[in-house]
């Protein structure tokens, strides 16, 4: 299952971000504890189409989409060469396959800031330079054991030409996100875990008398939009409040807010996008349950999201869109009759909303 790593500055308010996405109940303090051991939460992946199917099927059992959530330590500088708790932070934040950055831009006395203000840029570079400081040092481990080798193949030669660019750029201080590189090289270093390589979507938490024209928010603002990067703003404590209320009283207490959609959906949204996710359904009077597929993939990949004996057998697949079962009438006679449903191959690739059957033999 794939997680997002939720990380930050201490008392940026990264557990209140857990709680609001995972409404898990985690402890929160004014305080930075020194605690390593990660709080972790799976979490449903709100989709209103899911729910759709439910009331339609009425199945005896319903699995919507899952995403694990993780709380790591707060990173402070140092870090990145093993300073505080940040060989433990890393290692974790090493088992994400993205990141959640919490910037701090709330207000409050009670909770002082670790660098005395409230600067969400200042505090946005720190933890990227933290974070190109981590994986300088992979490279440089890598680059040393190499080196130390009396005899290399011609992959560890390619593979030491193209560190050694990869460390020429990190020493200008800038994330390996932004450094070309092909899919078969992604995959050929995925086992460095290297964290700037991440896709990173950065929350600015603030409390809800803060705006977005505040020139600090903007500053942040534009120079995740420079780094080809996503700002989200949630009002954390605010919506962590939310979040301990039953649906009916939360329904009440945003309309009198105005608020139109929770930040916690939104957030779990953009994280599943940051993923590259998409879902497509099963479904039946036994039951209706969302599958995670990545982006792009085949109709053989999705037979093997749900059993690897539908992927070893595969001969079709029988698929209509969501959209387009929904506006015949939520019925598949209905979608067979006017053509919606189709049969697809192996390459058929697969897209949001698809709903599924496979048909095989093994």
């Amino acid at each position: 299952m794939l997680k997002c790593g939720i990380v930050g500055l201490p008392l940026c308010g990264k557990s209140t971000v857990f709680n609001v996405i995972t409404r898990a109940g985690a402890e929160v303090k004014p305080y930075a504890s020194g605690k390593t051991e990660p709080n972790r939460a799976l979490v449903s992946v709100p989709d209103a189409r899911f729910d759709r199917l439910v009331k339609i099927f009425e199945p005896k059992k319903e699995t919507p989409a899952n995403m694990e959530f993780v709380d790591l330590a707060g990173l402070s500088k140092g870090a990145g060469q093993g300073a505080g708790l940040g060989n433990s932070f890393l290692s974790f934040a090493a088992e994400s396959d993205a990141l959640l950055h919490v910037v701090r831009v709330f207000e409050n006395p009670g909770v002082p800031h670790p660098e005395e203000s409230i600067d969400p840029l200042r505090d946005w570079k720190i933890v990227e330079m933290e974070l190109i400081y981590r994986d300088l040092g992979v490279i440089e481990n890598r680059l040393s054991r190499l080196a130390a080798k009396k005899k290399v193949t011609p992959e560890e030669t390619s593979e030491s030409e193209l560190l050694k660019k990869m460390q020429d750029h990190l020493i200008e201080e800038r994330p390996l996100r932004e450094f070309p590189l092909s899919e078969a090289q992604k995959k050929a270093l995925s086992g460095f875990a290297f964290l700037t390589l991440k896709p990173e979507l950065i929350v600015l938490n603030m409390n809800e008398t803060q705006s977005e024209n505040d020139p600090r928010i903007k500053a942040v603002t534009e120079a995740a939009e420079r780094a080809g990067l996503f700002a989200a703003r949630l009002f954390g404590s605010l919506e962590m409040d939310l979040a301990m209320l039953t649906s009916g009283e939360q329904e009440e207490f945003m309309k009198d807010l105005g608020i139109e959609e929770l930040g916690r959906d939104r957030l779990i949204h953009e994280a599943y996008r940051l993923l590259g996710l998409i879902s497509f359904f099963t479904s039946g009077k036994d039951e209706v349950r969302a599958w995670t597929l990545l982006k792009d993939s085949t109709a053989v990949d999705a037979a093997g999201a749900i059993h690897s004996d539908l992927a070893r057998g595969f001969i079709r697949a029988q698929v209509v869109a969501y959209d387009d079962f929904i506006a015949s009438g939520a019925g598949l006679p209905a979608c067979r009759d006017k053509g919606l449903l189709r049969l697809e191959g192996k390459e058929y690739t697969v897209k949001d909303g698809d709903m599924i059957e496979i048909r095989f033999n093994v």
